[in-house]
């Protein structure tokens, strides 16, 4: 056992459309996960991102991943997605984030997402305090807890999920 899914907290975009998130559909699945939890976003030091890969999509989920962490008093933190490694699963995404996130619990690594270009960011990111994670490095284990990340899953016709995860000890 490497982690343990604390909460999920779920949401519906209810005014969105098919292919359009909604940023207040995804803020609410986020609250909704940390005080559930008991968390403060701070606690996150890795975010696995829903990353559509879409200029819309992408731009609304860093912009509720920042309005969610300020909130909070929160900085930023690392991102990633598994979609820049292995394709869109589909269905399946929020699954194989799950197993990164894992894995980057066992091995003590945050895990990189790849072919991140800085000069191609969206201006959402450009102007956060998230950092994309390039390449793979140490991810520090807190002294009074097992890490944490958060996985967001935000799915067609505004079906939103945010998974809260720690390392199991």
């Amino acid at each position: 056992i490497h982690g343990v899914i604390r909460v999920v907290g779920l949401s519906n975009d209810v005014g969105g459309s098919l292919l359009a998130p909604d940023s207040e559909g995804q803020l609410r699945a986020m609250r909704h996960a940390y005080d559930r939890a008991g968390w403060s976003p701070s606690t996150i030091h890795l975010v696995e991102c829903h990353g559509t890969g879409t200029p819309a999509g992408d731009a609304v989920e860093i912009s509720s991943l920042t309005q969610c962490r300020q909130e909070a008093g929160a900085a930023g933190c690392g991102i990633g997605s598994v979609k820049s490694n292995i394709g869109h699963l589909v269905t399946a995404a929020g699954a194989a984030g799950l197993v990164k996130v894992l894995l980057g619990f066992r091995h003590g690594v945050l895990p990189p997402s790849a072919n991140f270009a800085p000069e191609r960011a969206i201006d959402p990111l450009v102007r956060s305090s998230f950092e994309v994670v390039d390449t793979a490095r140490e991810w520090p284990r807190p002294s009074d807890r097992g890490r944490r990340a958060a996985i967001s899953g935000f799915g067609f016709g505004g079906i939103n999920a945010h998974l809260l995860v720690e390392q199991w000890e």
